[in-house]
């Protein structure tokens, strides 16, 4: 090892001799040292020059007057242990050697042969270059193991914290390893799944298929792929995967990130349930609207002519089929009606079991002998705020449904009972939030459904049923009215073992409300009417019939032109009969400007169909409302019941 290019040896001397530490300098010059030397004699000075001459090695000599080289030795050691320490002396005997070499010396020379001073630096340079080697790399290794436990305690937490399943396969296609994830979701564990591959998870794989796929994902593609997988329990579940290459050194492996979207598809699949049902809803509710405005027309004149007819008993028969078919035509699209949300309800509050009470005996004769009926009230209920006949229709269309799903006989089993959700609920249809409901369960022991029949059964005019045996509108009917109402509908079937229709509807604590209406002793009147309708062939009919019964019209087609007669006309109008949906100034608008304007007028609403545009009649100014198409009677006895009330 050659030091003539390297910089300078730093060397501290210890010699209180200048003639020894001259020939200690040319030594080691003439062993080719470069040399930069301090020459040092006292404690104080030594001291201070292993602080700033910071030495490469220390010789001293053993014996100085005022200190001595054992002591630098273990000042040495002390401050500056990383550097070699050459005793140096004129005479001494074995056991000082020993002492030195045990208090840390590398070597010990003597002055009578200071020839070998130089091989002596060189060998206590190239031990401490050594020493310093291994220090470094025993650094290094303790270095390198912490990296390598801190990347191994990061892929444990990546790798084993991931939500995600994680699979690695082999060229092989072989899982080689897998993550906690990944035996939560497949149900097997660690030792199972090692071993086995993608293809063992699916119930059919298709492994040509399979093999070419993984060839991709082993030539650099990266692929997100969606399949069921089927757990060790033989249940299965959706899931995402995303695939993509990982090498390690020249191996190549699969990285497959595996995610259960079970629960994604079940709402995606609700949402466009969903969707579906409110497109067909609104077209329902708009031909329900138009339809009733050319019913109305259609059954009104129908009865109008019927009562001229009474001296033709033929054509009198055929005019009464006439309005019987205009009465089926109604009768359908209120149902249209009710599965688009669109009807008006009369809303009040009801006791359940009163109502399945006096509906009871009426569902035993519709159901039939070979039906067993069980009702099931407790003796303490909730109070609900609905349409006491919408929740009739209800009950009896799920009734008929449970019926013809029992051919051969049966038990129906109607359940009332109070329903605290206090997380909410996956229903087939929807999600039914936490809250206070009573819940109405209508189970039979029926052929029950698949899932396929499951997923469509709200759907308007879906049937199961032969053609001609049904419209397939009486579940649409029946979610319509629970929606409307505020509720929401579960269905629990098993194909062979029956179906369970759980209706929940929200408690209320309003006390109930009378069902009572008040009677009607004439259906004359002499009042004046403000008519706005904007269908001329309805607004025709209408005065027609009102002024048959004796009543002053005032006509107008729209409200901006009913406005108009209320702010121009100075005679005293007793009632607005108004349609609720028109162009321009819907009924409710013109309701509460009438009202501002003379204040004792009583308000009738006339509609093919709410559209949400009244939720309350009486918050609205309402005294009454009439559900188009109606008969001359209906609106006789409606305009009677709403001037004979006293005033509110």
């Amino acid at each position: 090892m050659s030091f003539m290019a390297a910089a300078p040896l730093r060397i501290l001397h210890v010699e209180d001799v200048p003639a020894d530490a001259e020939l200690a300098e040319r030594e080691l010059r003439r062993a080719g040292f470069e040399l930069d030397i301090r020459r040092v004699e006292t404690r104080e000075a030594f001291l201070a020059a292993l602080l700033d001459f910071s030495p490469d090695l220390i010789l001293s000599d053993y014996r100085l007057p005022e200190f001595d080289g054992m002591t630098a030795l273990l000042l040495a050691k002390e401050r500056a242990p990383d550097v070699p320490v050459i005793i140096t002396t004129g005479s001494v005997n074995e056991e000082t050697a020993v002492a030195c070499m045990k208090a840390g010396a590398v070597d010990y020379v003597l002055k009578e042969q200071l020839g070998r001073l130089g091989t002596a630096v060189r060998s206590a340079l190239e031990a401490q270059r050594l020493r310093d080697e291994r220090s470094q790399a025993e650094k290094d290794i303790t270095r390198l193991n912490a990296e390598l436990e801190e990347a191994l305690a990061w892929q444990r937490h990546v790798f084993e914290g991931s939500r995600d399943a994680v699979f690695v396969s082999d060229e092989e296609a072989r899982f080689v390893a897998v993550n906690g994830a990944a035996t939560e979701l497949t149900g097997y564990s660690r030792e199972e799944l090692l071993g086995m591959g993608i293809p063992d998870l699916h119930e059919e794989p298709d492994l040509a298929a399979y093999r070419a796929f993984h060839q991709r994902i082993l030539g650099g593609e990266q692929i997100l792929s969606e399949a069921p997988i089927r757990k060790k329990d033989g249940s299965k579940v959706a899931v995402e995967f995303n695939n993509r290459l990982v090498t390690i050194g020249v191996r190549r492996f699969m990285h497959t990130a595996g995610r259960d979207v079970t629960k994604r598809k079940q709402l995606e699949a609700q949402l466009v349930q969903a969707q579906k049902m409110e497109a067909v809803g609104r077209l329902a509710g708009g031909v329900a609207h138009d339809f009733n405005n050319l019913l109305t027309v259609i059954q009104g004149y129908g009865e109008l002519l019927a009562k001229s007819l009474e001296g033709d008993p033929e054509k009198r028969e055929s005019m009464g089929e006439i309005v019987k078919a205009a009465e089926r035509a109604a009768a359908l699209t209120r149902q249209l009606l009710a599965f688009s949300r669109r009807q008006v309800l009369e809303m009040r509050v009801l006791d359940l079991g009163t109502v399945v009470a006096d509906l009871e005996k009426m569902l035993r004769r519709l159901i039939g002998e070979d039906v067993e009926v069980v009702v099931v009230t407790p003796p303490k209920l909730g109070r609900v705020k609905a349409d006491a006949g919408q929740i009739e229709q209800v009950v009896l269309n799920l009734a008929v449904n449970a019926r013809d799903a029992m051919p051969g006989g049966g038990r129906l089993t109607l359940e009332l009972a109070d329903a605290d959700l206090d997380a909410p609920f996956a229903a087939a249809h929807d999600t039914i939030p936490p809250g206070r409901y009573v819940l109405l369960s209508i189970a039979d022991t029926g052929s029950g459904m698949d899932a396929e029949t499951l997923g469509h059964i709200f759907e308007p005019f879906f049937t199961t049923k032969e053609k001609g045996k049904g419209t397939g509108l009486g579940l649409a009917t029946v979610y319509g009215i629970v929606r409307q109402t505020g509720g929401y509908i579960a269905v629990e079937t098993v194909p062979g073992a029956g179906t369970a229709f759980r209706i929940y509807l929200p408690r209320c604590a309003e006390s109930r409300t009378s069902g009572t209406r008040p009677s009607v002793s004439s259906f004359r009147g002499s009042e004046t009417v403000l008519l706005a309708e904007d269908e001329p062939s309805v607004r025709a009919f209408l005065q027609t019939v009102l002024e048959r019964h004796g009543y002053s019209v005032l006509v107008a087609e729209n409200g901006a032109a009913a406005l108009d007669v209320v702010t121009r006309d100075p005679r005293l109008i007793h009632v607005l009969l108004t349609d609720l949906v028109m162009p321009g100034m819907n009924g409710r608008e013109l309701a509460s400007r009438v009202a501002a304007l003379r204040p004792a007028i009583r308000i009738v609403f006339m509609s093919g169909y709410a559209a949400d545009i009244v939720t309350d009649l009486a918050a609205d100014g309402a005294s009454g409302f009439l559900s188009k198409p109606f008969s001359e009677r209906a609106l006789a006895a409606k305009l009677r019941e709403v001037l004979d009330a006293p005033p509110a």
